[in-house]
């Protein structure tokens, strides 16, 4: 069957551990050179090429060229959507004892999954957005309601649908939390313009972000949500 065929070709491009790290690596939406890449993977650059050369090939990176450097990122939020899916089911899969690290815990609060927030500050947003009926999110997918155009246009998100096979607004699995984060152009805009206020900032290098004391006193007057610790929503009004 040709749909066995093209899941089997893209688990043998997903399921190499070097090749997973450097999508793992990728998946904080940043655009990565091939030496940093090899780092991430714990190889040598040399080795690194062959294989960001069959990751491009597969459709799963694109190569952006930017005077004499050459950068890697993901192909598409789809790309990462998918990721972030093999993630959740991955954690659910065969154990293997590993003690829970400083970075863990920081992935697990706060991050990005690709161009949008996750862990427990994406799932409390989503939480938060949906409790004051801005979105509608779940198994069926995710719409922005007409009180949510007025609100998160104020906020000073673009809500014009934009162009691509980008969904304007979808339910994205976090594999931390087990519940929906906002994806979508929506989630993609949302923490832009957390990023642009300073409401949030990156943590190191990686996906892991922290909320900035701005971010806690704006979180709470804009989306009722109260941070830091494990969110709980604040009264709606």
């Amino acid at each position: 069957m040709l749909e066995g065929s093209y899941l089997a070709q893209m688990a043998s491009l997903v399921g190499d551990p070097s090749r997973a790290n450097m999508l793992a690596a990728l998946m904080a939406g940043q655009a990565l050179t091939a030496t940093e890449l090899a780092i991430a993977a714990g190889i040598t650059p040399q080795t690194a090429s062959g294989h960001l050369a069959r990751l491009t090939d597969g459709k799963l990176l694109k190569v952006v060229a930017q005077g004499r450097h050459r950068y890697h990122r993901l192909a598409s939020a789809e790309v990462a959507r998918m990721l972030e899916s093999l993630m959740a089911v991955a954690v659910e899969g065969p154990k293997r004892h590993r003690p829970r690290s400083a970075r863990d815990d920081a992935l697990a609060e706060a991050r990005t999954c690709y161009d949008h927030l996750a862990g427990r500050l994406g799932v409390a947003l989503a939480d938060a957005l949906a409790a004051r009926g801005l979105i509608l999110l779940g198994d069926e997918g995710g719409a922005v309601t007409a009180a949510g155009q007025q609100a998160l246009a104020a906020f000073g998100v673009d809500m014009a649908p934009g162009h691509g096979r980008q969904a304007f607004c979808r339910p994205c699995l976090d594999w931390s939390e087990r519940r929906w984060h906002v994806g979508g152009r929506i989630g993609a805009a949302l923490a832009r313009r957390c990023f642009a206020l300073g409401w949030i900032e990156r943590a190191g290098d990686g996906r892991a972000v922290r909320v900035t004391p701005a971010g806690e006193a704006g979180l709470g007057r804009t989306f009722g949500l109260d941070w830091p610790g494990r969110p709980a929503l604040a009264e709606a009004g």
